[in-house]
């Protein structure tokens, strides 16, 4: 539910992002990152991050393994969607790579985070 939780914040913080940059730098296609897709993958990709830090601390350290594999997870994807083509032109090509690299690094730092959640008192009080 941690996950869930972060998910949806995450979901305000990247379509913030993703009004933002569209405005500052002007890249306006809008065929693979768009609001649909971002409220409904955000909330479906924290979903499963959430199920796979269940998994993690199943096991003895399984928070600070956990953290280590979402900051990797995370440092991969983003040095892979940034050399993503996805148009002929490189300007329109870095206005993508920009665009998805800030919402992977939002995804990722946000799920590395879920630790601190999911171990807080005082959140678990108010959500209980």
């Amino acid at each position: 539910m941690t996950g869930l939780f972060v998910g949806i914040i995450d979901t305000l913080i990247c379509l913030g992002f993703n009004i933002g940059y569209r405005y500052e730098t002007g890249y306006f296609p809008s065929e693979f990152i768009n609001v649909s897709s971002v409220i409904f993958m955000v909330n479906l990709i924290m979903l499963v991050v959430g199920l796979v830090y269940f998994v993690f601390i199943r096991f003895a350290g399984g928070n600070t393994a956990y953290v280590i594999f979402m900051l990797l997870v995370t440092a991969f994807l983003a040095w892979k969607s940034a050399t993503v083509v996805r148009f002929g032109d490189s300007h329109m090509d870095g206005g993508f790579h920009g665009l998805l690299t800030g919402i992977v690094l939002i995804m990722g730092l946000s799920g590395a985070c879920i630790p601190v959640l999911y171990n807080n008192e005082k959140f678990l009080d108010g959500v209980i």
